[in-house]
């Protein structure tokens, strides 16, 4: 984002401070914009996510050795790196948007409605849209836990696996 001469907006997820831990280089480095990530390589499904997200994904892919998952972490929203969602599509033949808002006006709703535009004849099943209660965010600890679209990601998943 500094090295970006356009304004840029840039969100942090407060719940991934000193939650997260990973290695960084010490040097100076840049992650290009539009650019995802293609974090784990399978062939079953895709898992399609940023932020918070993601790191949910890994934690359900660890706890369920047995799916073979491409999981893109999108990294930015806009530009979008479609070319990364349609290829892994493409291969896998299963997509599941993880996303942390509710799912009425979410970015999964797009992402869903360019895979059906630019994939279709190449899934062999529905775009699954997972995403948080269409309800305001709770402040209490227990409730937002059951909020988030973190608790019904897993159980989504195996659905989709299994139709």
């Amino acid at each position: 984002a500094i090295n970006d001469p356009n304004p840029v907006m840039f969100f942090e997820h407060k719940a991934l401070y000193r939650s997260i831990r990973q290695e960084v280089p010490s040097d100076y480095y840049t992650l290009p914009f539009g650019k995802a990530s293609l974090l784990k390589e399978g062939s079953d499904v895709t898992i399609i996510s940023y932020g918070a997200g993601v790191h949910w994904a890994i934690e359900t892919l660890e706890k369920n050795q047995e799916i073979s998952a491409d999981l893109l972490d999108l990294r930015t929203l806009q530009p979008l790196d479609e070319e990364a969602i349609f290829n892994s599509v493409k291969k896998t033949g299963k997509a599941v948007i993880l996303q942390e808002d509710s799912l009425f006006g979410g970015i999964a709703s797009d992402i869903s409605a360019m895979i059906m535009e630019t994939c279709f004849e190449y899934l062999d099943a529905p775009v699954k849209r997972v995403a948080s209660m269409e309800t305001p965010i709770p402040f209490i600890d227990q409730l937002e836990e059951q909020y988030l679209a973190k608790r019904k990601f897993e159980s989504a998943l195996l659905e989709l696996l299994a139709y």
